[in-house]
């Protein structure tokens, strides 16, 4: 069935692979087009038993790959994790990587494992979040992805020693609906939308750094005023649910320095929202840095717009502006 991200936040056929068999539990299921099977070796569950809010039939995995790149794109995330990309030669930094997909799939591939191949090599640790998604059943479901989100940056933390990174360098970077949800890190790190489950929900979720890449940022405004429903609420939401559902009105002194990408010719979100976002930094003072592209349309990721094409470098212009926060 075609999946079009501008319904789901405010896209192709899919081919649906069969989950496989479980061989071990460090690998429960691996899936996808070669070098971005999924998970990797190395990942780490969220939660020590059901995540909250789980419904009494938890979703199936439904694995596709999708679009003309041919990429992996994950529905049915019954049993969120993150994937552990190490650089040959770490420099401390950590940034959790946050792909979208509009609330309807987690573009697990571009949006995560190709940022960890572009964002490796400049000596970052790289953890590819592939997180629940709100309208599969999950009570509170506005809260879900922030759930997954609070709860991957506090056990990174956690285990700053075991992944060989500073706890104080730790950022993110998030895509379109995760560049939404990477937002509400950077502003709702302290929202408590979860009872705490061990020691690690002791540490913070504040990232250091928000790498904010087309990012929705308000669904009621910046060009989305006509929108009726989205991915992460449904149809309808009352009042309050937008209000703290809406990051670009959350930016305040407790916000992390920004970096924003955005393509002009976006057809998906528009580039008001980038533009909106920063003007409510510089009203704040929030520290931001922003690269508008003449082209480069939505979901490029980390890998997909032309090698000659300047927005191509933007990896590397934001590995070296992590390394100045």
């Amino acid at each position: 069935m075609p999946i079009d991200r501008r319904s789901l936040i405010g896209g192709a056929m899919g081919l649906a692979l069969a989950p496989a068999a479980r061989a071990q539990d460090a690998v429960p299921y691996v899936l996808g087009t070669g070098t971005a099977a999924w998970p990797p070796r190395e990942h780490f569950k969220l939660w020590p038993g059901s995540p909250p809010g789980a419904p009494s039939s938890l979703p199936a995995n439904n694995f596709t790959i999708n679009g003309s790149f041919k990429e992996l794109w994950l529905r049915g995330v019954s049993e969120p994790m993150v994937g552990v990309y190490r650089p040959a030669r770490p420099d401390g930094r950590a940034i959790l990587s946050i792909p979208g997909g509009g609330y309807g799939f987690v573009s697990v591939e571009n949006e995560g494992v190709d940022v960890a191949k572009a964002l490796t090599p400049h000596g970052i640790t790289v953890f590819v979040l592939a997180y629940r998604l709100p309208g599969e059943g999950w009570a509170q479901r506005a809260d879900v992805p922030l759930q997954d989100a609070q709860r991957a940056m506090r056990l990174i933390r956690a285990n700053a020693s075991k992944y060989g990174v500073d706890p104080a360098k730790l950022g993110l970077v998030g895509f379109s609906a995760g560049g939404h949800l990477g937002a509400m890190v950077a502003v709702g790190h302290a929202d408590r939308v979860y009872q705490p489950v061990d020691a690690a929900d002791t540490t913070s979720a504040r990232p250091a750094y928000a790498g904010l890449v087309y990012p929705v940022v308000s669904f009621t405004s910046a060009g989305f005023e006509a929108r009726r429903s989205n991915g992460l609420w449904g149809e309808a939401a009352d009042a309050a649910t937008i209000a703290r559902h809406t990051p670009l009105n959350r930016v305040g002194t407790d916000t992390p320095p920004i970096f924003l990408v955005h393509a002009i010719d976006d057809g998906t979100v528009p580039i008001q929202q980038t533009l909106a976002m920063i003007d409510h930094c510089r009203m704040h003072q929030i520290p931001v840095e922003a690269h508008i592209l003449e082209k480069g349309g939505h979901g490029f990721g980390g890998l997909h717009l032309p090698k000659d094409a300047p927005g191509r470098l933007w990896p590397d212009i934001f590995a070296r502006w992590t390394a100045t926060h």
